[in-house]
């Protein structure tokens, strides 16, 4: 075969479709080859591992997220700002469930090696420059910390079903506030 990067792309589309409808259990080797359309060896020519192939498949997640949280901007304050960050991730995490369980499964990612941490400690470090702004007083790494853990909890929750049948809402925006408020004091009105 002749192919000099055109089935590692296609592998990596059909990975990215794959997770994004049947989640990241889905993504074995043998799949991701069958629905390529190519022997079930095919993949180790690009992707020695199956890490190598499902870190791939993350980068692409990674890149969106990033694509999304670029988006918002640097317009009103550094509070407004984290919260419209914990919205454009919830969005996220709610919208496309299967990537983003690749993509903070470190257990299944090869993440140091592939550069991983290249493209998802970025977000983190705008949380934690701007929980900075708001919370001087604080280790703001320490803060963001638990604030991304929070958001990570409420988009599993959720995505459950389970903060829905708790807080009899229909929408996550609430929790998101409550969050922010636990997390960096009551905005000020």
């Amino acid at each position: 075969m002749n192919d000099t990067g055109g089935l590692r792309e296609r592998l990596v589309d059909v990975g990215v479709d794959l997770v994004a409808r049947e989640g990241a259990q889905a993504l074995t080797l043998r799949e991701i080859a069958r629905r390529a359309g190519v022997s079930h060896g095919a993949p180790r020519r690009w992707f020695p591992t199956h890490l190598d192939l499902l870190s791939t498949i993350a980068r692409r997640g990674f890149e969106e997220l990033a694509r999304r949280v670029a988006a918002v901007g640097d317009d009103g304050t550094a509070r407004a700002r984290i919260a419209a960050l914990g919205r454009v991730y919830l969005e996220f995490a709610l919208g496309d469930r299967g990537m983003y369980e690749l993509m903070f499964r470190h257990d299944l990612l090869e993440s140091g090696r592939l550069g991983l941490r290249d493209t998802s400690l970025p977000l983190f470090g705008r949380f934690v420059e701007l929980v900075a702004q708001v919370r001087p007083d604080v280790d703001p790494r320490l803060v963001a910390g638990a604030l991304w853990a929070n958001l990570h909890g409420i988009a599993q929750l959720w995505s459950w079903g389970s903060l829905q049948l708790a807080t009899a809402s229909a929408d996550f925006k609430p929790l998101l506030d409550a969050a922010l408020d636990a997390h960096l004091g009551p905005e000020e009105r």
